[in-house]
């Protein structure tokens, strides 16, 4: 039987359509600038700088909001430590560098996903589900739990692809994967996972952007 669920808050789809938006132009304008720094300017101190620069502000902004001190005392000991390679110069292999930076995105993302597969947990897509649908079955409980395991994969793959390019091919196709093809994958799996459930099973609840924007604050805050 169909469990009902409480409707989620309303939220006006006019707020959170602008954000994602704009959180998309910000990703794209990133990877443009981060693949034209590592192709003309790879040696280059200041670069190192400007390539974790944003991540860094959105860490640690992140970690201001939720009052994560452990995690501030961190961002702040990387700050230092970006500031002193810069001040010397740069370091031996500024490419590895990068190389690392992507891989521990992504890692991050695999463990965030991967942690809520063990036993006795919830699955995370699982539990955003549960907060944006109305009717939430057995099948969309099946369905988000694969779900989860996909993005868990996908993640580990992508560092797994960049080793192997990082290893056997020049950096100019590392540099394309890291900053442009990354985000594109993404996007696309996305985009495609959005079409088969649509095709595969009709008998889901259709939700708006706005819900899934509110599920993800709200998970993000604890709520």
């Amino acid at each position: 039987m169909p469990s009902s669920r409480p409707a989620a808050a309303p939220l006006a789809s006019g707020t959170a359509v602008p954000w994602a938006l704009l959180a998309v132009a910000g990703v794209a304008v990133y990877a443009l600038l981060s693949h034209a720094l590592m192709l003309h300017a790879p040696g280059q101190p200041w670069a190192v700088a400007v390539l974790l620069g944003p991540l860094w502000a959105v860490a640690t902004a992140g970690a201001w909001r939720r009052r994560q001190h452990g995690l501030l005392v961190a961002m702040a000991g990387a700050a230092a430590a970006t500031a002193a390679v810069v001040a010397r110069g740069g370091i031996g292999d500024i490419q590895l560098l990068y190389v690392l930076q992507h891989s521990a995105i992504h890692a991050a993302l695999a463990w965030a996903f991967a942690s809520t597969l063990r036993e006795g947990g919830t699955p995370l897509i699982t539990t955003m589900a549960q907060r944006v649908h109305h009717v939430f079955t057995p099948a969309l409980r099946e369905y988000t739990g694969a779900l989860t395991r996909l993005w868990a994969a996908y993640f580990l793959a992508m560092i797994a692809l960049s080793w192997l390019l990082y290893g056997l091919a020049p950096w100019g196709w590392w540099s394309m994967f890291g900053n442009l093809l990354t985000p594109l994958a993404a996007l696309t799996l996305f985009a495609g996972e959005h079409l088969w459930r649509r095709w595969r099973h009709p008998e889901f609840e259709r939700v708006t952007l706005a819900r899934v924007a509110q599920a993800w604050r709200e998970r993000r805050h604890g709520r």
